[in-house]
């Protein structure tokens, strides 16, 4: 799993269970993805997006790893036909860390339609097929590796038995189209920027509660598979204090598992440098290029790209292999708005 159901706040509710990240090119600009409310999970009573909670795609663009734009997304209750409408608010400068601020609505319609304006914006939500791949015997293993500093022991499995538990499963997928001249500015050909999104629901007199932040896929299952409260402060947390608050028990995971296999001869450093690129959580991107979340450069994230192969190799040193690829996701994604798979029948 990458974010799905990581921590126990997150598996209480599941409609702010964002389960993965994607950032990349669309046709129109860069194209942004959360899918939430996993069936996995079994039946919620309102599946879906929660009406009157906020999801929010967060921008940082100076590296600082603090937001200069958000993108809030809000949801009504269900009308008479069952489809709630939502509106899409955009914040800049202080405003787009205050959760407080009201922002600018710029998008208003109901869901699983195409809602859009003259200058290129729109957004989709709905039902849709989970793009995610995993295989749980090799997941566990280097959980395990991380947790306890041993061995990455995948003893007596075999690629010829990788099975994928997500083929076949749905998610509510919320996908939002940005010109990227409201990203980079005018007279700008390039501009990196790191993303990530947040799932927070009212908690009444005390403001807003995160339940879930993403970035880079995979945080949570190198680090909290059996560590559980350590999942809900990474979703509580920003991401500029990441470093400072997880990055020590971080370092130790990973130059643990890296002297058990033997693959480095400074473990703590190799470590270091590792939890210096994971930390702060932010998926970087550049805008206007291809995205790849490869072994040699993380830019974006596509919904094709092997993420777990990727971290889970660079985590423990050593090469990590699922035994699975794209092909075994049930519905594939598509190249047109809104790019997710069809929800399965």
């Amino acid at each position: 799993m990458s974010y799905h159901l990581d921590s126990p706040i997150a598996r209480q509710d599941v409609p702010h269970d964002i389960t993965d990240l994607y950032c990349f090119r669309g046709e129109r600009g860069t194209a942004f993805v959360i899918n939430v409310c996993h069936s996995i999970a079994g039946p919620v009573l309102s599946p879906g997006f929660h009406p009157e909670d906020m999801y929010e795609f967060k921008i940082d663009l100076n590296e600082d790893a603090v937001e200069d734009v958000t993108y809030r997304i809000k949801f009504g209750d269900r009308g008479v036909q069952g489809k709630p409408r939502l509106t899409v608010y955009r914040l800049d400068g202080p405003e787009a860390a205050d959760p407080a601020s009201e922002g600018v609505p710029l998008l208003t319609g109901a869901t699983e339609r195409e809602i859009g304006n003259s200058a290129g914006l729109r957004v989709w939500a709905g039902k849709a097929g989970d793009p995610f791949w995993i295989e749980p015997d090799v997941l566990h293993a280097v959980g395990h590796a991380l947790q306890d500093g041993t061995f990455v022991n995948l003893k007596g499995w075999g690629a010829s038995s990788a099975k994928n538990p997500f083929a076949g499963h749905s998610v509510h997928s919320l996908v939002l189209e940005v010109p990227d001249g409201d990203l980079i500015g005018s007279g700008t050909d390039w501009r990196k920027i790191n993303v990530w999104a947040v799932a927070s629901r009212a908690a009444d007199v005390r403001g807003w509660r995160s339940v879930n932040r993403v970035g880079l896929p995979m945080i949570h299952m190198l680090f909290t598979q059996y560590k559980e409260d350590l999942g809900n402060r990474l979703n509580a947390g920003n991401p500029s204090a990441d470093f400072e608050v997880f990055g020590e028990g971080a370092i130790k995971a990973i130059a643990g598992a890296v002297r058990a296999n033997g693959t480095a001869d400074d473990p703590i450093g190799y470590a270091t440098r590792i939890v210096r690129r994971l930390f702060p959580n932010l998926l970087p991107y550049v805008v206007g290029t291809e995205a790849v979340f490869g072994f040699g450069d993380w830019n974006g994230r596509s919904m094709t790209d092997n993420a777990p192969d990727v971290i889970f190799s660079i985590a423990t040193n050593s090469p990590m292999c699922l035994g699975m690829r794209k092909e075994s996701v049930t519905s594939k994604p598509s190249k047109s708005f809104p790019y997710v798979p069809l929800a399965p029948t």
